[in-house]
This record gives structure tokens, sequence and C-alpha cells, in this order.
């Protein structure tokens, strides 16, 4: 397995970041599959791969195929992974792993049930910096958790011009901007605090009513004119929640925060210290004290936590950013299939757990009020 073949559905933006990401940890690209065809045959062509699938049952029935990236638009992830599982393929699908709770429900117990290796790409886990925080809390560095706040704001569709399938409750679900990144901001809060989110306050906002019809390429410049139509997913969000810790926890969410390209931060307050991290600024991880000592750790291969070291694939002061993250995260996934077990490697259980947080978002939303997450918990 140290050279996997692989099945790429989907040839959008991140169908593109999944191909460099396994060529570089070192896979044969068997195949692609696209929304056609004909796509299908020019992203072959484009790729140079062998083959371009006409559909779902090609790519299972690819005996050269051993993992299934699935990098299509969210209605479609369950019915495309879960082809894959029961095919006997190893599978990395894109998040939401679901647009509803019960397919995730689904595609987790089934993933269990086989064996296979079946991960998400919450890849922003993949920060070294990130892990260096995760580590320092584990140590007792920030003391008892007092306090945890931040957002994940962006403006791609800030312009009414913007439309994308995401908007499409139909395509992406009945949450966008949660689902679609405060879904990796819960993920990324609750790995490095090691607290879990049971309660939930919730409030959804769609601030621009109506978009342009036609859907362009995500993050490009809008075509002024045309056609619009109602929106109904949410552009803003704000949410609330108190951890199994008893620590209060705040996030704001918006695809519309002109300015913003991709900043999802997080500051994590202690008895004892606080640390902070910007994805937009992610070599450095910002550390304050109570003697008013501020400390920033700057990523690299000589310092810090095994973890922090063991993603540090450049020299301090060669950045790093998210295709490197990526990169490691599909590495893991490989490895995984191998038989090793890196550490924070976010499988489909991480996925259900995503799916849980957003769908008690949304009740709390809808009803506001406050919202049990594990409704195991009284």
């Amino acid at each position: 397995m140290s050279k996997p073949g692989i099945a790429i559905l989907g040839t959008g933006m991140i169908g593109a970041v999944h191909r460099r990401a396994a060529l570089l940890a070192g896979a044969s690209i068997r195949g692609v599959m696209a929304s056609s065809p004909a796509r299908a045959e020019e992203a072959a062509q484009d790729w140079g791969v062998p083959k371009a699938y006409a559909d779902i049952a090609e790519v299972v029935a690819d005996p050269q195929v051993q993992v299934v990236h699935v990098c299509t638009p969210n209605h479609l992830h369950r019915a495309m992974a879960q082809a894959a599982l029961e095919a006997g393929k190893h599978v990395i699908c894109e998040k939401p792993l679901a647009t509803t709770l019960e397919d995730a429900q689904a595609l987790a117990a089934l993933a269990a049930s086989t064996g296979l290796v079946a991960t998400v790409p919450f890849v922003y886990r993949y920060h070294p910096v990130v892990r260096e925080a995760r580590a320092r809390i584990a140590q007792g560095e920030l003391g008892p958790l007092r306090l945890i706040h931040g957002s994940y704001l962006q403006d791609w569709l800030l312009d009414p011009a913007s439309n994308n399938w995401r908007v499409d409750p139909k395509l992406g679900g009945t949450s966008r901007v949660f689902a679609d990144i405060g879904s990796h901001w819960c993920d990324l809060v609750e790995w490095v605090s090691g607290e879990r989110f049971v309660d939930v306050s919730a409030a959804f906002e769609t601030v621009i009513a109506e978009r342009a019809v036609a859907a362009g390429k995500s993050f490009a410049t809008p075509a002024a004119g045309g056609e619009v139509q109602a929106v109904s997913s949410e552009d803003v969000a704000a949410a609330m929640f108190k951890t199994s810790g008893g620590t209060l926890a705040s996030l704001t969410v918006s695809q519309v925060s002109a300015g913003r390209r991709n900043r999802l931060w997080f500051e994590i307050d202690g008895g004892k210290a606080s640390v902070a991290f910007d994805q937009e600024d992610s070599e450095r991880l910002w550390m304050g004290y109570p003697d008013q000592r501020e400390v920033t750790f700057y990523r690299g291969p000589g310092a810090g936590s095994a973890e922090q070291r063991r993603l540090s694939t450049l020299p301090a002061g060669h950045a790093q950013g998210y295709a490197q993250c990526f990169e490691s995260f599909v590495a893991d996934t490989y490895q995984a299939i191998d038989g090793q077990r890196p550490e924070g490697l976010p499988t489909f259980d991480d996925g259900l757990r995503s799916a849980q947080i957003v769908d008690r978002v949304i009740a709390s939303a809808r009803s506001r009020a406050w919202t049990r997450i594990d409704a195991a918990q009284p």
C-alpha cells in the first residue's frame, strides 16, 4: 500500500487540492469522476490520469483503486462514500460527512463495521502550532480553562452577484455558513482544548436576501447583472456553547465580512495562561501570562512538542500553510491504511461528531433556546 491507487470524485478547487496532496504522498491516481462524463474526460486529460469514470459504479468496480477521495458537492457525499465502503475501498470524504445527522450516523457505522480507513479533512488540526497549543493545554500549562472564544470569517459571498452550489440547501445542506466553516472551528477547538461542547444557543441570519441565479466558481470575481433568486441559507451565525468542563465558548461565523479571506481564529484562556491562533498567520502561536509577559512561539522543526516538530516539514522562516496541512493529512491517512496510528487523524467518527453539533446548532437557531448537543446526556 506504499503507492495506493486512488480515484478522485470531483474536479473543483478542493478536488485539485486532493490531487496534489495525493501525488506528494506517493499515490497513483487511477482516474477521475466529474459532474459529467465529458467533464471527467477533460479533467483526465488535464491531470494526465488514465481513466475518466462515467459514474460511481465504474469507480468502485476498478480493482486498481484502493482509496476513493470524495470531493463532490455535499448532497452526494453519503451515496458516494457508502458505495466505496461497500466495495471495500478506503475513503477520504470531504466535510460535511453528510447533509443530515442520520446520513452521517449511517456512514460512521458502516465505516466502523468494515474496518476500512475512512477520514474527513479537518485539516486545520495539521498546522504545527495548533499541535503545539494542544500539547501545552494537555500538559496543564494553561491551568483550568476559563473561556474559549473566536471566529471564522470570510468575504467571498459579500457581493449579491456571487453565488455557489453551497448556497442552495438542496445541494449544500440546511445550514451553509455554520456547516461549511463553523464546523471547522468547532472540530479544532474541541480537539485542541480537550473539552467537548454539551449545550448550545445559536442564531442565524441571511443578510443578503437575493443572489444572482448563475453560480460561478467559488472565490471568483462575480459578473454584474442577470436574474436573482431568494436565499434561504444563512450568511452569518453566532453560537454560545458550554463545554463538558463548564467552560463558556463563543463563536462568530460569516461569509460576508469584507477583507476577511479565511480568518479562522481562536483564543483559549486558562487560569495560568492564554493561547491564541490565527489561521491567516499560522506560523505563530501567541501566549499570554498574568505577569504581563507575552510569548510568541514560532513554527519550526527544532523546538516545541513532538507533533509540532513532525509537521514542521520546512525550516523555520519558510512559511507553511493550508497546502502543507492537507498534504500531511492525506499522508497520515495513507499511513493509517498501512496499519500505523497517526495522532490526531480525523475519521468518520469526527465527521459524525461535527454533524451532531451542526444538527443541534440548527435546532437551537430555530427554537431560539439553549439546546443539548449530546442526546445521551441528561
